[in-house]
Order: C-alpha cells, then sequence, then structure tokens
C-alpha cells in the first residue's frame, strides 16, 4: 500500500522534508502496521444512535430530534433515553480540557480571515483529494454529482459555527454542528455499505477511524503548514491552542482519545504514516479535484462571467503555490498566469504579521478575520440556495 506518487514525493522532495528535519528523528514505516486494523473500525456509538434513530424516522427527522434533545424541547420517552445513553458515553467537560487554551486555537483559525479559507480549500481539501481510497464515500454518497459548490457550504458553514468562541458548550450550535456531522458520516457509512458494492478489501470500511484522524490531522498539521506558507507565523501558544481545540473537536466526532495528536510532532509522524499509506489518486481523485478547480466559474458568486473565471485563476494560483507543481500535476489541475496576482494576499499577511505587536493587536485582527470568514458565509449560504 506504500504510495509512490505525490505523497512520497512530498517528503522525499516536497515540504515535508522540512517538516521531518523539525522532528528530528527518523520514522520508520513500519511502525504504520500498527494503524492496519484503524482502516476497519469506525464509530460504533455513532452508527447505533443512527440505526436506532435515523434509519427508523428518517434522516432529517433524526436530525430535527437531536436538535431538539440539545434544546431541551419534547421528545419521547423512548428516543430521550437513546439520546441519554449517547450522550452519556461522552465527557463533555474532560479534566484534560483546557477552555482558554481551546479558545485560542479557535482563534488562530479566525485571526487570518479569508487566509484560512484558502488554505482549506485550496490545500487541506484539494490535497485530500490525492488519496484514492479516503475519497470514495464522496463518490459513493453522490457528493461529486452534487458538485463542489454544496461541499464548501457545508464545510464553511461547519468552521464558522465551531471557531466562534464560546459556542463548543453542550447545547451551543457549535456543539451541535459536530454531532450532527458525526451523525452524517454514521448514515453515509451505514447506507454505503448497505446500498452499494463498496470494496471493503481495498478502501477498509467507509468513514474508518483511520481516514478520520486523516481529516483531523488536515485541519490541525496540513493547515498549520499552509497557514505559514501564505505569511501567518502563529505564535507556540497559538499552536498548542490549535491542536488542543481540534483534541476536542475529533473526540466529539467519535476519534479515539488515544490518537489524536496533542502537538506537532505528534501530528507530523501521524501525518507520515498515514500519506504513505496510502494508494495512489486515482479518476475520481482527479475528477473531485477538477469539480473543485471549476467551481468558482459555475457560482453565483462573483455577479459576473468575468470575475468568476478571475476566481478559478487566483484559486488555480494557490493550488499550485501550496501544492506544488508535482501533485498538481497528478490532480490535473490546470496552469495559470494572471492567477498569480494573487501574491498580493501574501503579502499583505506578511504585512500584518508584523503589525502585531501587542495582544490588543491580536485581538483586533481575530476580530477582523472573524467578520471575514462570516461574509464568506453568508455568501455561500446565499448562491447556494440557487443552485
Amino acid at each position: 500500500m506504500h504510495n509512490t506518487s505525490s505523497f512520497a514525493h512530498y517528503w522525499r522532495e516536497g515540504i515535508g522534508v522540512t517538516l521531518l528535519a523539525k522532528l528530528g528523528k527518523a520514522l520508520d514505516l513500519e511502525q504504520a502496521e500498527q494503524h492496519i486494523p484503524l482502516f476497519y473500525q469506525a464509530d460504533r456509538e455513532g452508527d447505533q444512535l443512527v440505526t436506532d434513530v435515523h434509519l427508523k424516522f428518517g434522516f432529517a427527522a433524526g436530525n430535527r430530534m437531536l436538535a431538539d434533545y440539545l434544546g431541551n424541547r419534547g421528545l419521547s420517552q423512548h428516543v430521550r433515553l437513546i439520546f441519554d445513553d449517547f450522550f452519556a458515553k461522552i465527557d463533555v467537560n474532560p479534566t484534560w480540557l483546557d477552555w482558554d487554551l481551546l479558545q485560542v486555537g479557535q482563534e488562530l483559525c479566525q485571526r487570518p480571515g479569508l487566509t484560512s479559507l484558502i488554505v482549506l480549500r485550496d490545500y487541506c481539501l484539494m490535497g485530500g483529494y490525492e488519496s484514492a481510497a479516503i475519497n470514495k464515500p464522496l463518490v459513493y454518497t453522490g457528493a461529486l454529482k452534487k458538485g463542489a459548490v454544496k461541499r464548501l457550504t457545508d464545510t464553511v458553514e461547519f468552521w464558522v459555527n465551531i471557531t466562534k468562541p464560546g459556542n463548543l458548550g453542550f447545547r451551543e450550535n457549535g456543539f451541535q454542528e459536530i454531532i450532527l456531522t458525526r451523525f452524517i458520516h454514521s448514515f453515509s457509512r451505514i447506507k454505503i455499505l448497505e446500498k452499494t458494492e463498496w470494496e471493503t478489501e481495498k478502501w477498509g470500511v467507509p468513514l474508518n477511524t483511520w481516514d478520520m484522524l486523516a481529516t483531523h490531522l488536515g485541519f490541525t498539521q496540513v493547515f498549520l503548514v499552509g497557514l505559514r506558507k501564505m505569511g501567518i507565523n502563529p505564535t507556540a501558544r497559538e499552536v498548542a491552542g490549535l491542536f488542543h481545540f481540534w483534541k476536542y473537536v475529533g473526540y466529539l466526532l467519535g476519534i479515539p482519545l488515544s490518537l489524536l495528536p496533542t502537538n506537532e510532532a505528534e501530528a507530523i509522524e501521524q501525518l507520515y504514516y498515514w500519506t504513505m499509506t496510502q494508494r495512489d489518486g486515482d479518476e475520481d481523485s482527479r475528477n473531485l479535484a477538477h469539480a473543485l478547480q471549476e467551481e468558482p466559474v459555475h457560482a453565483f458568486y462573483p455577479k459576473t462571467a468575468l470575475m468568476r473565471k478571475m476566481m478559478r485563476e487566483i484559486h488555480l494560483f494557490y493550488n499550485h503555490y501550496l501544492l506544488g507543481d508535482f501533485s498538481c500535476e497528478v490532480l490535473g489541475l490546470a496552469k495559470t498566469t494572471v492567477g498569480r496576482l494573487a501574491m498580493a494576499n501574501v503579502w499583505r499577511n506578511r504585512r500584518q504579521e508584523r503589525a502585531i505587536q501587542s495582544e490588543q493587536d491580536r485581538v483586533q485582527f481575530v476580530k477582523k478575520g472573524a467578520a471575514e470568514q462570516e461574509h464568506v458565509r453568508q455568501i455561500y449560504q446565499q448562491y447556494n440556495k440557487s443552485t
């Protein structure tokens, strides 16, 4: 299963070389063998609740019941007991959780504003398409046919809701968003196994624990690498906060606590083992990449066709700038010339970082960045209704 294409290139000739140097020790790929069982493991508790609720009452009805439960609204005693049993297995305020540090991580996600969303879209999301197996659930659930606009809308909505400080308390919107996402994963897994010709021996179970950890690494280590490439220089406390924040999110999503990295060194090691045991990208990978490449052209924002084409070129520039030409060629992404204008954003980020001289400065940039992300969320919500 050792990857011989873009992921291997990442560690041998790409930015992974720098990450391994930072790690300061050699990694033995044979150690990845211990993770093989994770390909066949998934979220049993989430699957059981979805079986007991969503499969009996319908997916939409099950999600409304979750909202009613968290909102302390009327539910039948039978359904309430099912949710009681599920949440009894989750410690929503574990002893290891530091809410102040978690908020620092949320604020790091907000502070870069549009740059955070660029990194998520053009580096984390697009780069993830380089693995054939992890993206198969998108194909088997019809997400490819629904289009990239819908997936980006959902991702931005999730991001804005969970990164808002104070929004992860039990019954808050961010907390509900995470649990809802967990149930979506379970529902998708159950339906894929039930309704399709899923090849478990080749891809593991759908949305398995190993791939869930990879998604977690995308929001932490890969995101962090992307921010730095874009001119953002998080402090040591911000980095610690980022991993703490996502440790709690990953825990709520049903990822075993023992797997979740608590610092950058652990994350680099996990990322190496996951990427280097992935199958190369395939035609589905290239189709997903193409759909994301063309998303700006098919969107309803900006309003003019010319500006939408320009947006496509800008994102293509960031794809090449962040992923590198080798990965972009593997994914079949077009090259761009006019998109190079987007480099101005990287220069702006560098100037902004130099302008942060105090805690007050940092707070102001957090507020500004959060407002930018909320504006993008509203745009996606508006034009997604028209697609």
